[in-house]
């Protein structure tokens, strides 16, 4: 691949992702100033606090407001704090003062009282500490070192702008007997989360001005001149030669040393599989048979005969370097992705660069996923590449001339919501939701079914040495289907996937048309392929 436009790919990745992630606090930013119009708090829910002595205190104030006020906060700064309180007890009032912790300590020396240490409100939560004394407050409301009070019946309320320093909040009943039982609510506002919001949305936009651009360039660089070729051209490595349809699948074990597609006969049954057949002449189809249907978009994966019984428990972490590049590869594959449904959109066409550069990155992923997570199919260690190889695992999507203007605008959300249901079902694990606290927690339970399925071939190839034919064509299908909904959703075609597994190795695609074994002069049998290009039973053609 060329190393600048690596360099551009990533960079700009960087910047986009940096770019979103500065929109994204914008976004928050603007929603909490607009919520703080008409001089509004945020205020916690009504609580009670109670305490077997003479007073509440909090010896910091963002306790109450949830962390949103910090000691030490500057004198400048644009925001201020509520206090609102009632007592439980009708017929006692209230006083809630705010003060320098210096004079709170010395007013209420000697004085049994109750700190709030920490305040969970989701749960509901206090935790105090209490102070030992002996000695009498005084009234509290004749006291002059208040920089705010509040105190009468019924319900008070107290509004402090902040200042600096080391301020404490007091509740009290306003004749200073005890206990104290009160129902508490804090809030905080600011005004520097406008310009917040300003400064980080012209940041966010200006990244992903730079960041979006370089992505493009990049991925239509690297996709420019063709997805590339490999082995044969066909995308099956020499020696991977796939097995007729309708032909049992010829498998048998290697010989130390042998190469693909080379069988020892001789061998007793039950070793190791591998698919390997001489290609051979069409074949011949049953008069009224259903022949498959070759989907534009071909995944296969063939494999090794001579897979080690314990690599498959590393694959994983072998595989983290191409997990790295991957992540950035599937952020600009969806920039990509957004920038051709414009194209598409006005001008029916996918840029063909853009289009190589996409199908090279589901082409990449699909080889570390059949190396790693997907079948364990091969150890060999998958290439750093987005061309075709002669990898033993491949995928390729036919470049479309023209693409519909209109099914762009629905393909990859609303027609594909039955084939997102299903891979949601095949590669999802199952859900739970538990009532904990208060509140209902969802939990994960299990692995999904694809990774089961893979998980069993590998404790089987663990123990016998053999990965089992079936589970690897279950597998391959599986896949195959996935992949065709991934081209599908990133705009690449537009015919309908297929509801059906094409199990196997073998992309029916990849094989040769089959003849018509009907009377002589017959009509040879085609793909099921309807007339606008898709799925005979799938959406039309918009």
């Amino acid at each position: 691949m060329k190393a600048g436009r690596i360099v551009m790919l990533v960079i700009g990745s960087l910047c986009a992702l940096v770019g979103l992630g500065l929109l994204a606090v914008a976004g928050f930013a603007g929603w909490v100033n607009y919520q703080q119009r008409d001089g509004r708090y945020f205020i916690t829910p009504s609580e009670q606090f109670s305490a077997n002595s003479y007073a509440l205190t909090t010896p910091r104030l963002d306790l109450m407001t949830g962390g949103g006020v910090n000691d030490g906060v500057p004198v400048d700064f644009a925001g201020s704090v509520l206090l609102r309180g009632s007592t439980t007890d009708p017929g006692k009032e209230i006083f809630i003062g705010i003060a320098p912790r210096a004079d709170v300590a010395a007013y209420l020396a000697g004085v049994r009282r109750t700190e709030i240490v920490d305040v969970r409100f989701n749960p509901f939560r206090a935790l105090y500490r209490e102070v030992n004394g002996a000695s009498i407050p005084s009234d509290p409301a004749q006291q002059n070192f208040w920089a705010a009070t509040a105190t009468g019946p019924g319900e008070q309320e107290l509004t402090w702008d902040l200042r600096s320093g080391a301020w404490a909040a007091v509740v009290m009943n306003a004749d200073a007997s005890s206990p104290v039982s009160v129902n508490l609510q804090a809030g905080a506002r600011t005004d520097l989360f406008l310009p917040m919001f300003i400064g980080l949305l012209i940041g966010g936009l200006v990244m992903l001005l730079i960041g979006v651009p370089l992505i493009v360039l990049g991925a239509a660089g690297l996709g420019r001149g063709g997805p590339g070729q490999g082995g044969t051209g066909s995308g099956v490595p020499p020696g991977y030669l796939p097995a007729q349809p309708g032909q049992p699948y010829q498998a048998g074990p290697y010989p130390p040393g042998a190469a693909p597609g080379q069988q020892n006969t001789a061998a007793p049954p039950g070793a190791v599989a591998a698919y390997a057949a001489a290609p051979g002449p069409q074949y011949p189809v049953t008069p009224g048979a259903t022949t498959p249907y070759v989907y534009p978009a071909r995944l296969h994966g063939y494999l090794d005969p001579n897979l080690s019984r314990w690599m498959w428990l590393v694959k994983w972490f072998l595989a983290i370097p191409h997990c790295i590049i991957l992540f950035f590869l599937w952020f600009a594959f969806g920039v990509v992705t957004i920038v051709a449904w414009f194209a598409i959109l006005f001008t029916a066409r996918y840029p063909r660069s853009l289009f190589n550069f996409n199908a090279g990155v589901i082409r990449w992923n699909w080889r570390v996923a059949f190396y790693a997570f997907s079948a364990i199919g091969t150890d060999a260690y998958p290439p750093f590449t987005l061309a075709r190889t002669d990898y033993p695992a491949d995928f390729d999507v036919d470049y479309p001339e023209r693409l519909s203007r209109g099914l762009v605008l629905v393909k990859s959300w609303l027609l594909a919501i039955p084939h997102l249901l299903i891979i949601g079902v095949l590669t999802g694990t199952a859900r739970t939701w538990e009532y904990r606290d208060g509140q209902w927690e969802q939990h994960g339970v299990g692995i999904s079914l694809l990774g089961l399925l893979v998980l069993i071939a590998g404790v089987i190839l663990l123990f016998t040495g053999q990965y089992w034919r079936g589970i690897f064509d279950l597998l391959l299908g599986l896949n195959r289907w996935i992949y065709r909904v991934i081209a599908y959703v990133a705009l690449m075609r537009d015919e309908y996937p297929p509801f059906h597994i094409d199990m196997g190795p073998v992309d029916p695609g990849e094989l040769p048309v089959p003849a018509y074994a009907g009377p002589a002069g017959g009509p040879a049998v085609g793909p099921a392929v309807s007339p606008g290009g898709g799925d005979p039973g799938g959406p039309p053609r918009i």
